[in-house]
């Protein structure tokens, strides 16, 4: 009886979940093979990795090399464990991170299982998952989003449920979930208010029970509490170096920010990256009767208590999101993605007659959006254009090396750090460079300024711009966007060549983004070596 108990620990769960995890691994693992030998990207490179690897060299839990963020540490100890064992590669950094994914998936096939017992709603929740673009770019980068949403849907499968809920195993999750990245705390804690809402209308030993619920799933913040005394007593600051929280926790409270963040991430949750494909689906398949299965019986539905929390998630989430975090990144509601589609996809199986070519449509949605950049500005980290945005500085690099070696460069985060920190695995020996914020006309102004400073550029798209963009309100939404979300326009290379008095003289274009390579004839003033210094942006590793 124990060994059929370990073997199959749940028995509304049709298959052991040691069965199931190594497929989700090794889907994961064929479908990223490409990427997993990609140096690090973007707030990889700016926050994560260093921070990971101040800790696998000397173990100090706050960054030396760059900035504190206060993020919490466990992602650190986590990929330095790996390091350790199997060495400091990026393809140890990527399937260490896949580990993680899969674990998050696993945890969706779980949550769907508990909630709908549908074997074929819970394959295609964790399949559409896994596909969204976003879900997908974020699999195998080393960021703590992805820490934090595997930990956080293991403390949904205990904590959602309407019946059969585990408290104290939900706290343990979630905990750790705090400890991969503080903003966690928003799911156990908006759960916690959910119990300690229905304990009102509750009496007896109901009422104590979504009590003991609501004290150990709001348990998550001691740990991370305990981490900031910490950090306070390492550094003097509790939630990170002062720019940090300045651009992520103090500007971003004008009324008028906060309303607009709150359209951008009700967007993220409903139509970012092809997701209004499941979502208006889903929608449509509302005005349905529904069905009854093979024998009649009307088939199952979430819950209404499960679907109150879901969505009590969803507003909590991009109502958090609204007012912290300086960028409008969509990993932070990561977590939020599979409870979207397993609302979708259940609906689509209790009302549609057809309703597996539906969800086969909206997996072929999303596998379009991972190559197909949508008509607006985005993160290249939404799909797989960072993986582009990774080559062409690979590219870049290499015809700098051959072309001007030793030069010294101007050039702009993150190309600044790849050229200047070898163990982000773009260069064996740190270059000199003359580093701006972007690439505007304001700070090739500035640049221009200086010109002794650097005899060559390396200059791309700071931003992904499309050049017949749509979506867009006018002028005023875009000067909101540049006031408040850091919109800007890089200037054509060809551009940036002339107003520096330089040649352009290679190029290189990929899914609407470009890098360049501008040369110039003229002495740069001695400079002492690059010391590898901290990223000065004050949005580095969000």
């Amino acid at each position: 009886m124990r060994l059929k108990r370990l073997l199959n620990p749940w028995p509304d769960a049709p298959l052991p979940l040691w069965m199931i995890f190594p497929v989700i691994f090794a889907a994961l693992y064929a479908t990223h093979f490409t990427l997993l030998r990609l140096p690090y990207y973007w707030d990889e490179a700016g926050y994560y990795i260093p921070a990971a690897w101040d800790f696998y060299r000397t173990g100090s839990l706050i960054p030396i090399s760059t900035v504190s963020n206060a993020h919490p540490p466990l992602p650190s100890i986590y990929l330095a464990l790996w390091w350790k064992t199997s060495g400091y590669l990026p393809e140890v950094t990527r399937e260490a991170v896949l580990l993680v994914a899969a674990l998050g998936l696993l945890a969706v096939w779980r949550l769907a299982m508990r909630l709908t017992g549908v074997a074929s709603v819970a394959f295609w929740t964790i399949l559409l998952t896994g596909l969204y673009p976003i879900w997908f770019a974020q699999s195998s980068l080393a960021e703590a989003d992805i820490f934090a949403a595997a930990c956080s849907l293991w403390g949904l499968v205990n904590a959602l449920p309407e019946r059969g809920r585990r408290p104290v195993l939900a706290a343990l999750w979630f905990c750790a979930a705090a400890l991969c990245k503080e903003t966690a705390v928003v799911i156990p804690l908006t759960l916690a208010a959910i119990s300690l809402g229905e304990a009102f209308r509750k009496t007896g030993s109901a009422r104590h029970r979504l009590w003991r619920e609501a004290a150990w799933l709001s348990c998550c913040v001691a740990p991370l509490g305990v981490w900031y005394l910490y950090h306070y007593a390492k550094t003097g600051f509790f939630f990170g170096n002062p720019q940090f929280l300045r651009y992520n926790a103090e500007s971003t409270l004008t009324p008028l920010r906060v309303l607009a963040a709150f359209g951008h991430r009700v967007i993220h949750l409903t139509l970012h990256m092809n997701l209004f494909v499941p979502v208006l689906i889903g929608l449509a398949a509302l005005l349905l009767d529904p069905r009854p299965d093979a024998e009649g019986h009307e088939r199952a539905n979430l819950a209404p208590s499960v679907r109150l929390r879901i969505f009590a998630l969803l507003l909590a989430n991009a109502v958090f999101f609204s007012f912290l975090g300086g960028a409008l990144l969509t990993r932070y509601l990561l977590p939020m993605y599979p409870l979207v589609l397993l609302l979708a996809v259940a609906t689509m199986y209790r009302r549609v007659p057809y309703w597996q070519a539906l969800a086969a449509l909206s997996a072929a949605a999303f596998v379009a959006g991972l190559f197909i950049n949508p008509p607006y500005g985005f993160a290249p980290e939404d799909n797989l254009a960072y993986a582009s945005a990774i080559r062409m500085d690979m590219d870049g690099i290499a015809q700098l090396r051959q072309r001007y070696d030793g030069a010294a460069v101007l050039t702009a985060w993150p190309v600044s750090d790849d050229l200047t920190k070898p163990e982000l695995g773009y260069v064996k020996e740190p270059w000199d460079v003359c580093r701006i914020e972007d690439f505007t006309a304001a700070q090739i102004e500035v640049a221009a300024q200086e010109p002794e400073k650097y005899s060559a550029a390396l200059v791309f798209s700071t931003k992904y711009d499309p050049s017949l963009p749509l979506f867009t309100l006018g002028a005023k939404d875009e000067a909101l966007n540049e006031r408040y979300f850091g919109l800007h326009h890089d200037l054509a290379p060809e551009t940036i060549a002339q107003r520096l008095d330089g040649t352009l003289v290679w190029k290189e274009s990929r899914q609407g983004m470009w890098v360049a390579l501008i040369r110039f004839n003229r002495q740069v003033e001695a400079r002492g070596p690059p010391a590898g210094a901290a990223r000065n942006s004050v949005h580095a590793g969000e």
